[in-house]
């Protein structure tokens, strides 16, 4: 069926299983209410009569299972109403995951652990989005896993992270992010650093394992986990890393046949393989525009999503901290030292000295008390930027979310660079 356009401003109905779609113009917010029915947002219900405010530049899918009236007010670069959905098949997938739990429940055994693989842009973060909020709806605490080092949803770039869900996603500012387990990599690809990114994903499995042995409510609720769009050569190779070390019992391959069948030749008959479609609304984004998402993920961390945060700035001296950078460059096995292997070098804690090239660059501030501690495989405590560097006096200047002191004096510099202009 033809897709319906929708005029700004005027109410408008939505038949069953039917989705609005929009995406907010680059200058002005857009304001939505359900004035009658019921739907959703990404899995979260909405409120009736409740107004909700989305940024510029927001993308946005309104689903209704039943029909609803909407009302938009604002300027949308794109509004229209699709009956082309696979909202109906992720729901399924929903319902087959909870009889997993269900079974996990009885049995006090493990609930599922979902991968969820595809290229980039065909909506991976939002159907991760959707599981984790169905679940959380009918009781569960599941854990939300983010591979996705270049376009995260939990921290900000260069990480991997995990986190319980105990609530639905909020409409307006997405997952409240409490207490968040996060390892620094320092890259924006899985490429830049093979061994680091697969000895994070182990040690992050052992992690969940540990974690999931502490609660049966999480455990039997399973894990959800988002990965990149790197799919072919190495980042295949990622993708069965990944199934092995959290042992997953379910694989959503979103939109590529090819994939879906690479995976049901090289992986194990237990572990179930689907093929589910991306959504019609899903738009393939240049690189100019992932970007930008990352310099806004970064801003969202420090400033928070409607900038109602208020970050610190203040003076750190050099002797105050000691920087790392995990990762020495290649070399020829002929110039390592006896024994040393050359993926070795890869998981390698160098010191950094402080000079005006660290200006602008990202910083995680690692939760190890010392240099002998094992830093690479030590989560952190979270992020500054390095704002201004005065050598004579040997002190930076950084942008901090909370006030002096910072918490510890190991910090780990990323190859990730912010300019805060705010």
């Amino acid at each position: 069926m033809a897709d319906e356009n929708v005029k700004d401003g005027e109410d408008y109905r939505l038949d069953r299983n039917a989705e609005l779609r929009f995406e907010v113009d680059s200058r002005n917010e857009v304001q939505m209410e359900l004035v009658e029915g019921m739907a959703e947002v990404f899995g979260t219900e909405l409120a009736k009569k409740q107004i909700c405010a989305f940024l510029p530049g927001s993308k946005v899918a309104v689903y209704t299972y039943h029909g609803c009236v909407v009302k938009l007010r604002g300027k949308t670069e794109v509004a229209y109403i699709s009956k082309e959905t696979p909202m109906t098949m992720y729901l399924n997938t929903h319902a087959a995951m909870e009889q997993m739990r269900q079974k996990a429940d009885i049995e006090e055994t493990r609930g599922p652990r979902v991968l969820v693989v595809g290229p980039t842009d065909v909506g991976k973060s939002t159907l991760c989005r959707l599981l984790v909020n169905y679940a959380v709806r009918s009781g569960r605490s599941p854990m939300l896993v983010d591979l996705d080092v270049g376009q995260g949803q939990i921290s900000v770039p260069g990480t991997l992270a995990a986190v319980v869900m105990e609530r639905v996603a909020d409409v307006e500012e997405g997952f409240v992010k409490t207490a968040p387990l996060v390892f620094h990599f320092g890259h924006k690809s899985p490429a830049d650093n093979m061994t680091l990114f697969n000895t994070l994903m182990s040690r992050m499995a052992e992690v969940i394992n540990i974690r999931s042995e502490q609660s049966q409510r999480v455990n039997s609720s399973g894990v959800v986990i988002n990965t990149g769009g790197w799919v072919r050569g190495s980042g295949y190779d990622v993708l069965k890393h990944a199934a092995g070390s959290f042992e997953v019992d379910v694989i959503l391959v979103l939109d590529q046949e090819r994939l879906y069948n690479q995976l049901k030749g090289d992986l194990p008959e237990f572990v179930k393989i689907v093929l589910l479609p991306k959504s019609g609304g899903v738009v393939e984004r240049s690189q100019h525009a992932r970007a930008e998402a990352r310099d806004m993920k970064i801003r969202e961390y420090f400033y928070g999503v409607k900038g109602n945060f208020f970050p610190h700035t203040f003076e750190v001296k050099f002797s105050e901290v000691k920087l790392y950078k995990i990762g020495a460059p290649s070399l020829p096995e002929s110039c390592l030292p006896l024994g040393m292997k050359a993926s070795d070098s890869k998981t390698k804690v160098i010191p950094v000295l402080p000079t005006m090239t660290l200006l602008h660059h990202v910083l995680s501030v690692s939760a190890s008390d010392s240099g002998d501690q094992n830093i690479v495989e030590t989560n952190v405590l979270g992020f500054i930027i390095v704002t201004g560097i005065d050598m004579d006096k040997a002190v930076m200047t950084v942008l901090s979310p909370s006030p002096r002191p910072l918490p510890k004096s190991i910090l780990l510099v990323m190859d990730i660079q912010f300019m805060d202009i705010k």
